[in-house]
């Protein structure tokens, strides 16, 4: 058996980011070869990987980055099991990692994103390593992309909610500053839409039963009771349609018109809410 000295264990420590007693049991088992130690562990990720398969990832992270002219946005979610392993310094250095690489290749799919390479690894292989490592499972569970004039973004402090708002019709910086306050109001009221005509027709047609059925219920004039669930839809538009919803800093005017008080022509034409949990 070869002697395993502990500035190997810990040059493999270094390489793998494995724990010591792991490197020391895998260059013993390797007899000593370097190579063959760093396998051995990554085998040990891949069984840890294939145990934990079928467990919940309910904690992570969402990664939020544009390009450097802020026309394209990206976002990922990072999932794990514990909030202690989401904390962690090294989960969240490797959520850095794999949003630069995202964004660096214009990625759009978690698929896309497993196959990047970070280094010398994809970071599908990254991701087992780490499994191995920490002994939880760790996995993408969302990739967005948006491209317009301007990208407005937000993170929660916690990390765990990550916006995009994608701005079209003006740019500059206080487009951004407005997009990043339109990207608060998208974390903090979750609307379903940009406007009522991204509203799924299925969505109005239950509104609109529900209005009927709420007219009837109440006893009025059945000539009447189109008219009132079509000022309650028109309600719902207001509460749950981006633009339409009063601006979370200022109630007496809608998302829309404090964004034609910036530029007349500057609107939104889609958003990305992604969130851990």
């Amino acid at each position: 058996m070869a002697n395993i000295s502990a500035k190997e264990v810990n040059q493999l420590r270094k390489e793998t980011g494995a724990g010591m007693m792991d490197c020391k049991k895998a260059l013993v088992e390797a007899n000593g070869d370097f190579e063959e130690a760093i396998l051995i562990l990554r085998k040990k990720g891949q069984k840890v990987s294939a145990k934990r398969a079928n467990n919940d990832t309910l904690e992570g992270a969402v990664f939020v980055k544009t390009s450097a002219d802020a026309k394209v946005g990206y976002s990922i979610a990072l999932n794990c099991e514990t909030d202690f392993v989401a904390k962690n310094e090294e989960f969240s250095k490797l959520g850095n990692g794999i949003i630069d690489a995202v964004e660096a290749n214009g990625l759009t799919s978690i698929e896309e994103a497993k196959a990047a390479t970070i280094g010398d690894l994809t970071v599908e292989a990254i991701l087992t390593d780490m499994i191995g490592k920490i002994g939880e499972k760790i996995e993408i569970t969302a990739v967005e992309k948006v491209e317009a004039d301007a990208i407005g973004t937000y993170t929660h402090s916690n990390g765990k909610l990550g916006v995009l708002v994608a701005l079209t019709g003006a740019s500059g910086d206080a487009v951004l500053e407005i997009g990043k306050d339109v990207a608060m109001q998208v974390a903090a009221m979750s609307p379903i839409s940009v406007g009522p005509n991204d509203v799924p027709q299925e969505i109005k047609d239950k509104e609109l039963a529900l209005g009927r059925e709420q007219a009837i219920a109440e006893g009025k004039p059945e000539q009447i009771v189109d008219k009132i669930a079509q000022g309650k839809l028109n309600k719902f538009y207001k509460d749950n349609t981006l633009l339409a919803q009063a601006f979370v800093k200022d109630g007496g005017q809608s998302v829309e018109q404090v964004l034609k008080s910036v530029d007349s022509n500057l609107t939104v034409t889609s958003f990305k809410r992604v969130s851990i949990g």
